[in-house]
């Protein structure tokens, strides 16, 4: 049995969204609190400093959005990144969601493969709750709130020879554990509604591509921001869209970086995946 297969079992029409109705209200764990040591960026005295701070967050108030963790992409090497980070991401999500954090898949343009699913549906089953800002289609950079990326992406794809630029990906990579307590969508409305009622109030980014989809999507980074969440990026578990033959002509590691610190400087704070591992009991 697959596991599609598996998730759609027994499990349909009305029985579903009386399951998810039901487990979307299910309590996390409670008392479990993340220290999470932040890194951002600051200006000082004409210099960008890096500052550290550590941040206490209740883990039953905590979210993780698993951005675009595709099974295909039309850049072979992007797939290859993807596939090697996948270990250590599920480590990860694996301690924090035993902790009680919420784990949100956000496969994008992939919904249909899940249709039914009690993770799916239990996204669908939240009420529509009214959000402070509009939530966008697409956030794009905004020269009021950041500074030019650091990075060139018109082409981005690092292959020696590049396929057509086209959808190769149906839904996440299967080797990203999904969980029957976790929640799947796409949808930046659908996971606020979620989240409020939840009661998520932070929210940790992770997954690809840093320049493009975790800044720019309707459930990313700069929304978030602006829905007034917590925000932080994994940035041991994210990847950018980047080909070192464009400017400014660094390694791809130093442009996923250079985005990383674009991000700390502009947007929200960064943290590693190995920080939401780790809790301990509020008293």
């Amino acid at each position: 049995m697959t596991r599609r297969q598996a998730l759609l079992a027994g499990l349909g029409g009305v029985a579903v969204i009386a399951a998810a109705q039901r487990l979307v209200r299910r309590p996390a764990q409670q008392g479990a609190t993340l220290r999470l040591d932040t890194r951002s960026r600051v200006e000082r005295e004409g210099e960008i400093a890096a500052i550290q701070r550590l941040v206490n967050w209740k883990a039953a108030e905590t979210a993780i959005i698993i951005c675009d963790m595709w099974n295909d992409h039309y850049c072979l090497s992007s797939v290859g990144r993807v596939v090697a980070m996948i270990p250590e991401m599920n480590r990860v999500i694996g301690a924090a969601r035993g902790l009680g954090v919420s784990i949100v898949h956000a496969p994008s343009g992939t919904m249909d493969f899940y249709a039914g699913t009690l993770q799916r549906e239990r996204i669908l089953a939240a009420p529509f709750a009214e959000p402070p800002v509009p939530i966008a289609k697409w956030c794009y950079l905004d020269p009021h709130s950041e500074g030019p990326l650091p990075i060139q992406d018109k082409d981005p794809c690092d292959d020696e020879v590049v396929r057509e630029r086209k959808r190769f990906f149906d839904r996440q990579h299967p080797d990203i554990e999904i969980a029957e307590v976790d929640g799947i969508s796409d949808d930046g409305q659908e996971i606020f509604n979620y989240f409020e009622l939840r009661g998520i109030a932070n929210v940790v980014l992770m997954g690809v591509h840093t320049n493009i989809c975790v800044l720019g999507r309707p459930f990313g980074i700069r929304q978030q921001v602006r829905l007034g969440k917590n925000v932080v990026l994994a940035r041991d578990l994210t990847d950018s869209m980047y080909d070192p033959r464009d400017e400014p002509y660094v390694s791809h590691d130093r442009g996923t970086e250079l985005v990383i610190e674009h991000i700390e400087r502009y947007w929200c704070p960064s943290i590693i995946g190995d920080d939401l591992t780790r809790g301990a009991e509020l008293t």
